[in-house]
């Protein structure tokens, strides 16, 4: 196919096949090729994967044996239903990482996304939860790992961190996941954390709160501390973000429990003003991190962490029609979440067409030599 058609063919051929050797009419590494240009090309369904198929069967002809012919849609939907989501989570990983390079430094923001229709009331199963790896520079998606029913992020994290190198990174994660462990998890890796603070940490977030407080009162003169301020303009909206970093032994001393923080060197305040017509909101964050006192650093963080929402969540949404998937069946909603993850790395990293992923999408089902273009960035 092409140099990266070839690498997903490599790494996506390590996948166990779930199926009985005798009832296997169609190679499993094919069938994944057909999906992941299938999503690319916009289809959202496994009947419309099928479809993309055959429409293009001449074309996928050139790089797939296809000794059977295009699979049918309840072929697809079977498949991807058993295929191991550890597994194929596995291979995807790999590929992301012998593919596509996350510079030192970057910020890789860690959140969670509930995709609201892949729930199977007939059979008492919840929607699927996943959090995903995000590299806020590179947009792309670096791994994803699913919550179990049972559960939440606070265990699915750590596991998710297990699969990357993040080493040099700055790690971004909201309340859910400031836990000390993962903290430590963090810095064992040879990463920064910068972890959002909230009610769920009651008496840290009422210290930090506090010692900002008073911090203030006395014109932080006596504190080792670092301020930054941005003021964006557009569109109507004016919005200003304040930053304020506080570190040293001494500072720190008055947050409880401080020590159990793997490698804590600041905590830090950031508020945001949004001025819209005749509307002011403001909101006040608090963080602890790994990273020295920095207020320029930190905020540049914090700001990357936000963009998740607009860069991965809302395109999933909207451009994907993520949240309005209705495949439900096993372990089939997982598996196409990370087509879709496949395909948006594949689309975001394309970059001559001056579209946004609807666009692209569309240009790459009417056009196979752009199809081709995007597997191949």
């Amino acid at each position: 196919m092409s140099e990266v058609g070839a690498s997903l063919a490599e790494h996506f051929a390590a996948l166990e096949d779930p199926r009985a050797k005798h009832l296997i009419a169609h190679n499993l590494t094919e069938i994944v090729l057909i999906a992941i240009c299938g999503v690319i090309c916009g289809a959202e369904t496994w009947t419309d994967i099928e479809w993309f198929g055959y429409e293009r069967q001449e074309w996928l002809e050139q790089f797939l044996e296809l000794k059977n012919g295009i699979p049918s849609h309840d072929t697809f939907g079977r498949v991807f239903g058993r295929i191991d989501t550890d597994q194929f989570q596995l291979c995807f990983a790999s590929w992301v990482q012998t593919v596509f390079q996350v510079t030192e430094g970057q910020v890789v923001a860690v959140d969670g996304k509930t995709a609201r229709r892949s729930h199977d009331r007939s059979n008492n199963k919840e929607a699927i939860h996943v959090v995903s790896a995000w590299a806020t520079a590179n947009h792309l998606v670096l791994a994803q790992q699913k919550v179990d029913e049972k559960s939440n992020e606070i265990t699915a994290i750590p596991e998710l961190l297990r699969l990357l190198d993040i080493h040099g990174c700055i790690i971004t994660i909201d309340a859910m996941g400031a836990r000390p462990e993962i903290a430590e998890q963090i810095i064992d890796q040879g990463a920064d954390y910068l972890l959002t603070i909230k009610d769920n940490q009651p008496h840290l977030h009422e210290d930090i709160r506090l010692f900002f407080k008073l911090s203030h009162e006395n014109s932080f003169q006596k504190v080792a501390s670092t301020y930054h301020r941005t003021v964006n303009k557009a569109h109507g909206r004016l919005e200003i973000r304040e930053c304020w970093a506080i570190s040293g032994e001494d500072s720190l001393q008055f947050l409880r429990k401080h020590s159990q923080w793997k490698g804590l060197k600041s905590v830090a305040m950031v508020t945001s003003e949004r001025q819209l017509a005749d509307k002011t909101t403001r909101q006040t964050r608090y963080y602890i991190t790994s990273m020295p006192n920095d207020a320029e650093k930190i905020l540049h963080a914090a700001r990357s962490h936000w963009g998740i929402e607009n860069s991965l969540h809302w395109v999933l949404d909207v451009a994907m029609g993520e949240d309005d998937s209705r495949i439900r069946k096993d372990n089939a909603p997982t598996n196409m979440n990370m087509l879709r993850h496949i395909a948006l790395n594949l689309l975001k990293q394309e970059r001559t067409l001056k579209r946004g992923v609807v666009g692209k999408r569309l240009k790459a089902a009417m056009n196979p030599d752009y199809l081709l273009k995007v597997l191949s960035v």
